[in-house]
């Protein structure tokens, strides 16, 4: 993962390869992370011209953002990044039905908006139409209570809804469909019974990064869940550039290297219903911002006081963004040098004709080596196997074992290390208690010897030896 080192200031050195193009891209990463609310200039009068319109204009020490843009403008800029994201990763065709995960913070509010304005201007392009040929994709919205695991825990899913549905209400037309779930959803639809078993689940991982990344994982099973019980065929998230750089840190410390480059692309689709991330180029300053200047209502986040590993990622983030803003952009470009798996572009499909050719480049073709390999993803958290790990999978599978030992056969790593428990009686009763999604993920992905040596044939020794044992 080579980097030339140049996250803050200009590189001087001879040696270094970073186009112009790269050179310009973090120069305008500097100046569109400088999110602040600036006074005019000295001498400047009591009024200041927006610089991108000219027109409007802020008074002295009103609100004034990213290098003086005024309001709309910058609702413009941000919305110009989103609709570029969307457009040249293909991540949604007309016949698309998008299921959008709100949490309540400012990154999947503004995500819920801008997927709105996309929408209603597909919807009057297709009124203006006279062959009305391409259809409008329809949009749902999805929120996960995860109060019965805070500091207060909050029975009333009654009074959550009460909250989310006037943010959502006036998001219309076209009309979006609300789905409420609770997190222990996923151990149970019952109510006590998933309230039991999550409580379980999580006390039986007595590492705080392990809890809160199986936490973590547990949601996105729910979101899939609920996306393919509805018929929805994407699902978009609200991860930003302050999100995947905490990620990027993370999952280094924590052993996951290899399959990082899945987790920080635009396009994840190793889910059944394929996982994008719109606001892939945006950060979190500039969405607060935008949410104030707006006037988007967002909902109290749950505070979680943790001691765990991504936690103090989060804090060591947070310091590198108030030393220089354009860091988490430079940490997130240079994990985005690694090589992409191929899951993280979309199988081309009927929407593929209707793409302009400078855009097609964006599917790959299905008869495409790197989409016919057939990946291994551990079942906790989705993450594809290395050849090592492979080659564990292979040998457990040769041998008579029982079910939880070729689950923990399959799991990377890092969920070994951080998730499992180590005891054998506690392993069983982890394992009894995981829900269907996960343990399915085994049972269906599991491949015979023949496939599982053609995955690793690279790294097995091959006996080659004459009859005299030379």
């Amino acid at each position: 993962m080579a980097s030339c080192g140049g996250g803050v200031g200009a590189c001087h050195q001879s040696h270094c390869q970073r186009s112009e193009e790269d050179g310009g891209a973090e120069e305008e990463a500097r100046e569109m992370a400088s999110v602040s609310v600036d006074s005019c200039a000295a001498g400047g009068g009591d009024l200041v011209r927006c610089p991108k319109c000219g027109e409007e204009a802020a008074a002295k020490g009103g609100p004034r953002v990213l290098n003086g843009m005024c309001p709309s403008c910058f609702h413009a800029h941000l919305f110009g990044k989103f609709k570029l994201a969307v457009t040249t990763n293909a991540m949604i065709s007309p016949t698309d039905k998008v299921l959008v995960a709100f949490s309540g913070g400012p990154a999947s509010r503004v995500a819920l908006q801008f997927i709105h304005e996309m929408q209603c201007k597909s919807l009057e392009s297709w009124d203006a139409s006279k062959s009305q040929a391409l259809p409008v994709f329809s949009v749902g919205v999805v929120f996960i209570d995860e109060s019965i695991i805070s500091v207060n825990p909050s029975n009333d899913i009654n009074k959550t809804i009460e909250e989310i549905r006037p943010i959502v209400s006036p998001l219309s037309p076209p009309h979006k469909d609300l789905h409420v779930a609770t997190i222990e959803n996923i151990c149970s639809m019952n109510c006590n019974d998933g309230k039991t078993k999550l409580k379980k689940l999580l006390d039986s991982v007595p590492d705080a990064t392990g809890k809160e990344d199986l936490l973590e994982y547990l949601r996105m099973h729910l979101l899939q869940k609920i996306a393919l019980d509805n018929g929805y065929n994407k699902l978009v998230l609200g991860s930003c550039t302050s999100t995947l750089a905490c990620h990027v840190i993370s999952a280094t410390a924590k052993g996951q290297g290899y399959s990082l480059p899945a987790d920080v692309q635009y396009v994840d689709a190793r889910w059944e219903v394929p996982v994008v991330l719109p606001l892939h180029d945006c950060v979190t300053e500039e969405l607060k911002m935008l949410c104030h200047l707006d006037g988007m209502e967002t909902l109290q986040l749950l505070k979680k006081p943790s001691n765990s590993i991504n936690s103090l990622i989060s804090s060591f983030i947070s310091h590198l963004r108030d030393e220089n803003p354009s860091r988490e952009r430079t940490i997130v470009r240079t994990a985005e040098k690694l090589k992409p798996f191929g899951f993280n572009k979309f199988v081309e499909d009927k929407y593929h004709e209707f793409l302009p050719s400078r855009l097609r480049c964006k599917f790959q073709n299905t008869s495409n080596s790197e989409s016919a390999l057939a990946e291994v993803f551990c079942p906790l958290c989705g993450s594809p196997l290395s050849e090592p790990e492979l080659q564990s999978v292979s040998d457990i599978q040769e041998k008579s074992h029982t079910a939880v030992e070729v689950f923990t056969a399959h799991c990377c790593e890092s969920c070994s290390f951080q998730i499992l428990p180590k005891e054998p009686v506690s392993l069983q009763q982890f394992y009894s208690i995981l829900p269907q999604p996960m343990t399915r993920r085994v049972t269906g992905s599991t491949l015979d010897h023949s496939m599982l040596r053609e995955l690793i044939g690279d790294c097995l020794l091959v006996d080659d030896y004459d009859n005299d044992g030379t």
